[in-house]
């Protein structure tokens, strides 16, 4: 989709990224990339793997992006892993509180309606099984996948407060 996109309007932000759903964005030094693999060690193993579901075509007009939503159903497994991940990582440049899946960022709004007309229906599905973590190179402008962590089905047990009395 990307591709023909590209062929109608040529370069536009994230025409060359990979398929993925943003959680957040943060800004960090080198020496503090271990501490943040622990934490998403720890984040993904509570989680277990289910299929995520795309169904329809929308777009955020006020920052030009096109994408593809999530149904109902993944929205509610996918949003607690997003807040999950968002109260462990107190400092983040972006979050994302709406699951989906981006074609086009920061597209004019002419491009927005030539994508709209481009794309009109959709049925996708995916394993959601783990968080990737990217990294910016700032000389090729685009996100590498630098790590992965996968869903351990380990949920955190729930506390129950007993009373002796």
């Amino acid at each position: 989709m990307k591709d023909i996109l590209r062929s109608k309007i040529k370069w536009y932000n994230s025409c060359n990224s990979e398929a993925h759903i943003t959680i957040c964005e943060f800004e960090i030094e080198e020496s503090e990339l271990d501490a943040i693999k622990q934490k998403l060690i720890k984040i993904s193993d509570t989680f277990t793997p289910f299929h995520v579901s795309l169904n329809h075509f929308n777009s955020f007009p006020q920052s030009g992006a096109f994408f593809i939503g999530v149904t109902e159903e993944s929205k509610k497994n996918l949003v607690p892993i997003m807040k999950k991940t968002h109260e462990a990582f107190k400092s983040l440049k972006h979050k994302s509180d709406t699951p989906h899946l981006s074609i086009g960022r920061r597209l004019a709004p002419e491009n927005l309606k030539i994508a709209s007309e481009l794309f009109t229906t959709i049925d996708l599905d995916f394993l959601c099984n783990e968080i990737v973590l990217r990294e910016f190179d700032p000389i090729v402008k685009q996100f590498f996948v630098i790590d992965a962590f996968r869903f351990g089905s380990n949920p955190e047990p729930e506390f129950v407060q007993g009373s002796l009395f």
